[in-house]
């Protein structure tokens, strides 16, 4: 449960910021434009604008916060939190200078393509497969078995980062708060069906194995 929470907090911020900052625009929009008129291109945000702002710089810190937090550990930080706070930085930092939305609603679909392509890098250029490594330690499948995991983790990636543009610019096109929420909770249950629709199909290879 706290692995769950470490690594979906900074999304939890994202949302909570953003809610929070809806529900106070006004406020929210003084405070952007009295601290942040310095890097925003014009100088202010809109109170509209200003709760995206504000929630783009808490996930920014929270992602870092997670690092900072392993490495005062000595603990190993997993590549997907560098990538993350590396697209967070890029497009977040977009967002904020031209407080525009367009920028952060890229960045799932960049992450989770970058995931799908580095499975097949991995594969095709180093002969690694990736989901055997991180999950040969718990599992003993066939060897086509790990080859078709690999494919059907490549496609999801690649099929949630279709996905979440669809939802951010077509089925919720100007509905910024509704794309929070599908980013919040839509996504993780996507993902989350994923890998229970994963657990079935591995199911009779295990119970050979145990067998």
């Amino acid at each position: 449960m706290k692995k769950i929470l470490f690594d979906f907090f900074p999304l939890l911020v994202f949302f909570g910021c953003y809610k929070f900052g809806g529900l106070h625009a006004d406020a929210t929009a003084a405070w952007v434009n009295a601290h942040l008129s310095g890097v925003m291109a014009g100088g202010t945000a809109t109170a509209e604008q200003a709760p995206m702002v504000v929630a783009t710089i808490a996930g920014m810190l929270a992602n870092a916060g997670q690092i900072v937090y392993l490495l005062v550990l000595g603990r190993k930080v997993d590549f997907m939190l560098w990538l993350s706070l590396f697209f967070f930085v890029v497009f977040g930092g977009l967002t904020i200078y031209f407080h525009d939305e367009v920028f952060i609603k890229w960045k799932p679909t960049l992450i989770y393509w970058c995931f799908g392509i580095g499975l097949l890098g991995a594969r095709y250029l180093f002969n690694r497969n990736a989901i055997r490594q991180t999950m040969g330690t718990q599992l003993e499948l066939p060897d086509d078995v790990w080859e078709r995991l690999n494919w059907m983790w490549t496609a999801f990636f690649i099929a949630l980062g279709l996905v979440n543009l669809f939802v951010a610019f077509v089925l919720f096109k100007g509905d910024t708060p509704a794309w929070v929420s599908f980013k919040a909770f839509g996504a993780t249950a996507l993902t989350l069906v994923f890998i229970v629709g994963q657990t079935f199909y591995l199911a009779k290879y295990i119970k050979d194995e145990e067998a």
